[in-house]
């Protein structure tokens, strides 16, 4: 090794950012040190099945979903939370959570991939009322369903919705309820959101539209829902699905900027050997240099190999990280797969198939740019929207600007789903 050159990495975060950017750093031929601290028990793991089939099949163990590696000398320290960094002293304090004991980690480099934490409502929350972002959560939502429970689902968020769907498949009793006129319809069109509501209807899952949240019945155990009208939707098991916030908290003070997300260069980097990636990365956008953050599986892992590139990159040789992500989601018989950006005011054709059958591709356009394809019941055609929304991408990527910091967060997961009511 050189001198200078980095001599051992730390990653926060044990999830799929945090494991991949290991990875990328072992495989570009980094050989120094390695140590993952994770606040979870349990190592990596699929996170997006936790929404779909490990809540339906009870034959699924943990290990199951587990991912593996095949990497030489990492370091996990397992169900360790980092509460605070000092940039100054380029130390990482840490908390054993299962003795309480906090102890000093020095850090050479940093990789940022804490995640994020489920949001819940204002006020008291009975037995019974889950959000769904971790292991535990779904183990222990598991094991509620088996009891045959009437179920109410607080968003219709890409999370809500694909929880509704596994339930139904079930055969539970579910109502979906939802602040906006139409689930995903800020994000994906008030159009496609309609579409979308008929298809929750049609297989079985009561939907209540436009109506707010006001708390919970029931003292020990939840026994409904109330709404801000005053009507009590009745529930024996309630799954709050109002978004997530990043997980920053043990970044206050620290030194490092930190607005909904760690703000990030167009590589990744935070400047003096540490970089983030994933949900907890906010970055300026090639569309318009206003700064981005997103929830998404493969965007954690498209920016993991980045941020990790980045951080053993010679000064001003990084490379930039290109937004084009992709996410998927199943409910029901329908599968939806998004690729792209798509805007509150992009104007929306459907390109091939009908929205009807709900077996078709829609496309985004901003300023007569691509921004974003929706593919529904049309995998066959992912590669080709894939390579043209990468295309209008990376046009725009040549007129770079600064980033724009005049401009409002732009969190896709916030404009999806809103905190008054996951993407």
């Amino acid at each position: 090794m050189v001198e200078n050159r980095l001599r051992h990495v730390t990653v926060v975060g044990t999830s799929i950012a945090g494991l991949t950017a290991a990875q990328s750093l072992r495989s570009q031929g980094f050989e120094g040190g390695i140590t993952l601290f994770g606040d979870e028990p349990i190592g990596t793991y699929q996170r997006p099945a936790l929404s779909k089939r490990f809540l339906t099949d009870d034959s699924l163990e943990v290990a199951d979903i587990r991912m593996r590696w095949d990497v030489p000398d990492l370091i996990f320290e397992l169900n360790v939370r980092a509460t605070h960094f000092d940039l100054t002293q380029r130390q990482l304090t840490l908390c054993d959570q299962a003795t309480g004991r906090t102890y000093n980690h020095s850090v050479d480099g940093l990789i940022i991939a804490s995640g994020a934490t489920a949001r819940k409502l204002p006020g008291d929350t009975p037995s019974g009322v889950y959000t769904l972002r971790t292991m535990e959560d779904a183990l222990n939502l598991r094991q509620d369903l088996k009891h045959k429970p009437r179920v109410a689902i607080v968003g219709a968020g890409f999370v809500g919705s694909e929880v509704a769907s596994s339930c139904r498949s079930l055969g539970l009793d579910v109502t979906m309820i939802e602040a906006s006129s139409s689930p995903m319809g800020r994000v994906l069109g008030e159009r496609v959101g309609l579409t979308l509501a008929g298809l929750h209807s049609d297989n079985g899952t009561r939907l209540r539209l436009g109506a707010g949240v006001a708390g919970f019945t029931g003292s020990e155990r939840v026994t409904g829902v109330r709404l801000a009208q005053g009507e009590v939707i009745p529930a024996d098991v309630v799954i709050v699905g109002v978004g997530s916030r990043p997980a920053t908290d043990w970044l206050e003070g620290s030194g490092l900027p930190v607005n909904d997300g760690v703000l990030c260069g167009r590589d990744l980097s935070i400047g003096n050997r540490i970089v983030a990636a994933g949900d907890v990365a906010r970055w300026p956008s090639s569309r318009d240099g206003s700064y981005i953050r997103v929830e998404h599986w493969d965007n954690a892992i498209r920016q993991a190999k980045i941020a990790a590139a980045t951080l053993l990159a010679p000064p001003g040789t990084a490379t930039r990280f290109s937004e084009t992500s992709m996410f998927w989601s199943d409910q029901y018989d329908c599968k939806l797969q998004l690729i792209g950006h798509p805007n509150p005011d992009d104007e929306i054709s459907i390109a091939e198939g009908s929205l009807e059958e709900r077996r078709c591709v829609v496309v985004y356009r901003n300023a007569g740019r691509m921004t974003a394809a929706l593919l529904m019941s049309s995998p066959h055609r992912l590669r080709t929207y894939r390579e043209e929304v990468l295309a209008a991408y990376s046009g725009s990527a040549k007129h770079d600007t600064a980033p724009r910091t005049d401009l409002e967060p732009a969190s896709l997961h916030e404009v999806v789903q809103p905190t008054s009511t996951r993407f």
